[in-house]
């Protein structure tokens, strides 16, 4: 499936620059420090785009031959309902946006919960304009999901339980801005979060049971004809378990580390 080697290997050189950017931006002057901060903020600002345009292509379909493979130009015609898609179109471009102003507004409840004064007003009105790109971006991405893909409503039609997913979303981003408004940090970022994992459960809901959708259906994959055998599946279930409780131990201790509000103090530049 080499048509996703390029947007991996653009996150991963994201991912990388912005580490690089947190350990190199005190190893200087004012000018060196301002690079550094520039190149963080370019990285956080393109990596929730190509993230978002990556699940986009998912949701869409790719154009997967009968042996499981693809590849994908960055653009051709921009059209999300050709046959030979490219990565970027409008509708990948769309939800990209989506993702972006979804993960502004999630990230900037974070920063009222963790300072204070005159940083936590910015960050608080910063979610406040985030929330209102992402109420519309959600509208706009949800109803041009469903013209690209109408077959999607099929899994909502058949479960009908499976409606609590959207509503989980919508819940989040209602509640997300009735606690921010009343400076309850802590719940806005937790409802902000739920707006993200309904988003995420709905996507996943809807396009079961494919896991990598093609532009021609017949060449799908799905979690029967992609699955392991019954061994590595019960194995890698196993490791899972080990490595998920190894990583929810290690956030619990980091949290723990620096919990509280963030005491901002001169640089001395």
């Amino acid at each position: 499936m080499s048509g996703f080697y390029f947007p991996l290997m653009i996150v991963l050189w994201l991912l990388m620059l912005r580490g690089l950017a947190v350990e190199l931006r005190s190893r200087g002057n004012a000018v060196w420090s301002g690079l550094w901060d520039a190149l963080f903020c370019l990285a956080s600002v393109i990596l929730p785009f190509f993230l978002g345009a990556g699940i986009a292509n998912v949701v869409r379909g790719v154009p997967l031959n009968g042996q499981g493979f693809f590849f994908e130009p960055l653009w051709t015609d921009l059209d999300p309902r050709s046959p030979n898609p490219g990565i970027l179109d409008w509708y990948t471009v769309l939800i990209g946006a989506l993702a972006f102003s979804a993960l502004v507004m999630h990230g900037a409840h974070f920063l009222a919960l963790k300072t204070e004064g005159e940083l936590q007003t910015r960050a608080l009105r910063i979610s406040y304009r985030a929330w209102l790109a992402t109420i519309v971006l959600t509208a706009l991405g949800t109803a041009a999901t469903f013209f690209v893909r109408s077959g999607l409503l099929m899994n909502f039609g058949t479960r009908p339980w499976g409606a609590v997913f959207p509503l989980l979303a919508v819940s989040g981003l209602i509640a997300a801005r009735f606690f921010g408004a009343r400076r309850r940090d802590g719940a806005s970022l937790l409802a902000s979060a739920v707006f993200l994992a309904g988003m995420l459960a709905s996507s996943a809901f809807a396009l079961f049971p494919d896991v990598l959708p093609a532009t021609n259906p017949i060449n799908s994959l799905t979690i029967a004809n992609a699955a392991a055998p019954q061994y590595g599946l019960a194995v890698g279930l196993a490791w899972w378990v080990l490595g998920i409780a190894l990583a929810i131990i290690y956030f619990v201790l980091i949290y723990r580390l620096f919990w509280g509000k963030v005491r901002l103090v001169d640089e001395g530049y």
